[in-house]
């Protein structure tokens, strides 16, 4: 079994492989599934702003490519504890509404505790509409 500190110190490790030399804002992003693996992810900036794609998605990719689909934690680390966006967000929803997230920084101090559905409310559903209306 995994605990919080663990998770927060594999995105932590995560964060200092990031490329971002336009913001110069490193995240790490570390994925528990239910089977207990952690895939792990960092943001990777490129000049044509656009096709930057965040921590959280890649370690959320990661897991799928790697045939697995059953989410159980994500710990996501910034220099102050900053929260993911909204495509990631829903990109979490979409494998696990009640997916615990933990938003730490990189002191591994936890800012906040939170679900998938609760930080992304009103989300898009399976079927492609929104729910909770």
């Amino acid at each position: 079994m995994h605990d919080k500190s663990q998770l927060i110190q594999e995105a932590i490790k995560a964060s200092k492989l990031a490329y971002a030399p336009y913001s110069k804002y490193f995240v790490g992003a570390a994925l528990l599934t239910k089977s207990g693996k952690i895939f792990t992810g960092c943001n990777v900036e490129n000049a044509s702003y656009g096709l930057c794609i965040c921590a959280e998605r890649i370690a959320v990719f990661n897991a799928v490519s790697n045939g697995e689909r059953g989410l159980s934690s994500i710990a996501v680390v910034t220099a102050d504890g900053g929260s993911s966006c909204g495509a990631c967000r829903q990109v979490m929803y979409e494998f696990n509404p009640q997916l615990s997230i933990i938003i730490a920084n990189f002191k591994g101090e936890i800012v906040l505790e939170t679900t998938a559905l609760d930080l992304l409310p009103h989300p898009f559903g399976l079927d492609g509409h929104l729910t909770n209306f």
